[in-house]
């Protein structure tokens, strides 16, 4: 009855992905907590009187898996892998809307950063106590995007139909790991010099180690041409504009 009642449904269910270790359970409850909720989503929709619009299901940037140097948007072809077995299989069942005649947009979202928790109140904590610094050899890619930018996006997509399919919910200007926490340093008026070693990050998390070794260098190229204009392009814009509003 609810979803005869509306004209969009934005889908963002799924149990997080970190900080957890992923062990077998946990990796099963990562797929199937997105898998079957989207699948139960479209069927509810399939069997409503008056059918929704347009459907905004999330996806993530760990489609592309983990690349180098090399630019990715969405024309990129799907890596192997775990996260990007998960992010295959949720559109999947995500795009199966279009079935019933919505407009189906698959937002591959980055890391998302925002006041209040999440993932950058994870990073912090080792910077306030001045220990702070890049993981590794810092080269790895890493594509953010601000809290507001992916609430600007959602709307702008379930107002303009000229957006559908696959858009990568990430700013326009990914960083490398270093320049995240040298931006980050700089944000929180604290150093970024303590190199994270390697082989301690693979010890405390085991494979979801391979979320901070590694990155993708997204380009967020359909909703550029559509004409969405990001509230925060950069690094250092979001996290000033972050924590001024934490102060």
């Amino acid at each position: 009855k609810i979803i005869s009642e509306i004209d969009a449904v934005i889908n963002l269910a799924g149990e997080a992905i970190a900080p957890r270790r992923w062990t077998k359970e946990r990796k099963k409850l990562i797929l199937s907590s997105r898998i079957d909720t989207t699948r139960a989503l479209v069927e509810s929709i399939g069997k409503s009187d008056r059918r929704p619009k347009v459907l905004i299901s999330a996806s993530a940037v760990g489609y592309y898996g983990p690349r180098d140097e090399e630019p990715v948007n969405e024309y990129t072809s799907p890596s192997l892998g775990y996260l990007a077995s998960v992010c295959l299989q949720w559109e999947a069942e995500a795009q199966k809307a279009e079935d019933f005649g919505l407009r189906v947009v698959r937002l591959r979202i980055g890391g998302v950063l925002g006041a209040g928790g999440g993932l950058l109140a994870q990073m912090v904590g080792p910077f306030k106590f001045f220990a702070g610094g890049p993981i590794g050899d810092g080269k790895q890619w890493f594509s953010w995007i601000h809290r507001d930018d992916v609430i600007g996006i959602i709307k702008y997509a379930i107002e303009n139909e000229s957006v559908s399919g696959p858009v990568n919910a990430t700013a326009p200007n990914p960083v490398t790991n270093k320049e995240f926490s040298d931006a980050l340093g700089k944000a929180l008026n604290r150093p970024a010099i303590v190199n994270v070693p390697v082989f301690a990050v693979k010890l405390a998390l085991g494979e979801l180690a391979s979320l901070l070794l590694t990155g993708q260098r997204v380009i967020p190229e359909k909703i550029l041409e559509a004409g969405y204009e990001f509230k925060y392009p950069t690094i250092d814009e979001a996290l000033t504009a972050i924590f001024q509003k934490s102060d």
